[in-house]
């Protein structure tokens, strides 16, 4: 048994001063009041929490790990490292790897290598592509969090460009569809006006102007029209733009089918630090204005916006090299986004409990994960400890992704990840990882 003692437990809405009691992989006691001596003394381990801040894991429902294919950028072992360093007990996985992840047993092939390399636990989207509807009849959605639709290329062919087969899409999956919303005639359209200016090398400012906000709109618009049509339990991911707003309901998410993600890039970043950090903030959809993020910041405090995940996608910086046409569109976060998160609660933004909800309970909810995403007895030991008054300095020798590089390097922040449980065991604490302990599949009640 493990005792965290006297922490700020941050859950459900409130804040309160208690006591964990771990017995396995799961939460065996939560104690309000002072914890029984017989208690103390059956522990193998007590965590001194007192003046730490103790919340669920966080649950990243948007990820690149790389895996397979392309893992000279990250793979499964390196970015879980990464994100139990960063408080991220679970993720869910996008099908653009190489091969695609469009197949029921390519799927189950991912899931089979990642029990045996992810400290976090996992699941992993089923790719759509224009003629593998047989393949998403098969899948068991009970097994895997979702179906991933490009509605606007982003990286691959995954393009779901037909619109039959998007509406086959909408109409007969019955399972969450999760969308990347840019709608390609725009972009293309944008890219050779911007070509007869510039020729191939266009300067990276322009990047939100090709990607714009009305390929975003038009794109959105239509995902959340083919939902209404057919009923579709839709979550559209990364939105960018102030517009977009309009699409969505500000309503208890257990009432809606149409939910809406943000990342944390497009809550921190704007346009305005292409200037000083040029591709290292170019990902797809567009870092756009400042008015867009004061927008999208304000939408997820009124609820419009329901999960904060990252997009985490990784490339060399090598590959982030040149202009809108040859840098690559994506970036490491997963190891700074709680971080990056309570940041903008001491700016007066949100609070902690705000904070928790978007980033643990919403996502736990919305895809109807068994048993976590909250601190609750019975449910999985999946935690975080974060010191709230020892500040964090990101640089080049504390991060663990394998590309070796952070868009936040430099920045100060003003709280630390003190300690990671997964499954109720410690895989991180003390800036290290525990090597040899790997998380579990996903369940979800479906």
């Amino acid at each position: 048994m493990i005792l965290i003692h006297k922490a700020t437990i941050i859950n459900e809405g409130s804040s309160f001063t208690g006591s964990l009691l771990l017995e396995g992989e799961r939460i065996s006691r939560i104690f309000r009041e002072e914890v029984p001596e017989a208690v103390l003394n059956a522990c193998r381990q007590v965590i001194d929490a007192r003046g730490l801040w103790l919340m669920p894991g966080v649950i990243d429902d948007q990820v690149h790990f790389r895996d397979p294919g392309l893992t000279h950028k990250g793979d499964i072992y390196t970015e879980s490292r990464a994100a139990v360093a960063g408080g991220v007990t679970s993720y869910m996985e996008m099908p653009n790897t190489n091969p695609q992840t469009v197949t029921w047993d390519a799927l189950c092939q991912k899931m089979e290598m990642a029990a045996g390399k992810s400290v976090a636990n996992f699941s992993f989207y089923l790719g759509a592509t224009n003629d593998n509807m047989g393949e998403l009849r098969k899948a068991d959605y009970k097994q895997i969090c979702g179906v991933k639709v490009f509605m606007g290329s982003s990286t691959g062919n995954m393009l779901v460009d037909n619109d039959q087969a998007l509406q086959r899409i909408f109409a007969e999956v019955d399972t969450l569809i999760a969308t990347h919303c840019e709608k390609e005639e725009i972009i293309r359209k944008n890219i050779d006006t911007y070509k007869k200016k510039y020729g191939e090398f266009i300067p990276i400012q322009y990047h939100p102007i090709i990607r714009s906000a009305e390929a975003c709109y038009q794109s959105s618009a239509h995902a959340v029209e083919l939902a209404d049509k057919y009923g579709s339990k839709l979550h559209v991911l990364h939105l960018s733009t102030a517009r977009e707003m309009s699409l969505f309901e500000v309503k208890p998410l257990e009432e809606k089918k149409i939910t809406a993600e943000v990342c944390v890039h497009h809550l921190w970043f704007s346009d305005e630090d292409y200037e000083k950090l040029g591709a290292r903030i170019k990902w797809n959809p567009a870092v756009k204005t400042a008015e867009d993020r004061e927008v999208l910041r304000e939408a997820l405090k009124t609820g419009k916006l329901d999960v904060v995940a990252t997009d985490h996608a990784p490339h060399l910086l090598s590959e982030k090299e040149g202009g809108v046409l040859q840098a690559a569109s994506g970036g490491p976060l997963v190891q700074h986004s709680l971080q990056v998160m309570f940041e903008l609660m001491k700016k007066g933004l949100y609070s902690k409990e705000l904070v928790i909800e978007k980033m643990c309970h919403a996502p736990a909810q919305l895809f109807r994960i068994r048993g976590r995403g909250f601190i609750r007895e019975g449910y999985y030991a999946d935690l975080v400890l974060v010191d709230p008054s020892t500040p964090y300095t990101v640089t080049p020798e504390n991060l663990l992704y394998k590309c070796g590089w952070s868009p936040f390097e430099g920045e100060t922040f003003g709280c630390s990840i003190h300690t990671t449980l997964v499954n109720g065991n410690i895989v991180y604490q003390n800036g290290s990882v525990t090597e040899g302990v790997f998380g579990k599949v996903l369940e979800f009640n479906r």
